[in-house]
């Protein structure tokens, strides 16, 4: 008998969307960092590949979601894990300076997520 507990329904979708938000900007990014002497059609086919994995979490996350979640509060939750595992991609990754407008675009989503989740 396990005493494991399943994971909450709303939690689902959230984890999922993290571990494929974890692909996305290397898929759409890395490339400027890693294949920029590169053809462009190289760099986009290289970015295909990664984006697979990152549509193979997604699209179960947002069918699981989206039994207790509207789209709308699908996709909200989608940017500010986007935003969330984006700045860390920015700076430890590309190594660009960390800057304040990314903490002031964080309370913007922030808010967005307040709105979208307040009323049932």
């Amino acid at each position: 008998m396990s005493s494991a507990m399943p994971i909450p329904a709303v939690w689902q979708p959230t984890l999922l969307l993290t571990a494929s938000n974890v692909f996305m900007p290397f898929a759409w990014y890395a490339h400027l960092r890693n294949l920029n002497d590169r053809p462009w059609w190289i760099a986009a086919l290289a970015s295909w590949g990664i984006a697979l994995f990152e549509y193979l979490l997604q699209v179960p996350a947002n069918r699981i979601g989206h039994h207790e979640l509207s789209l709308a509060q699908l996709k909200i939750m989608q940017e500010a894990i986007t935003l969330t595992v984006f700045v860390p991609f920015v700076v430890f990754y590309m190594q660009e300076p960390l800057k304040l407008d990314y903490l002031w675009a964080g309370l913007c989503i922030l808010g967005a997520v307040y709105f979208i989740f307040r009323s049932p």
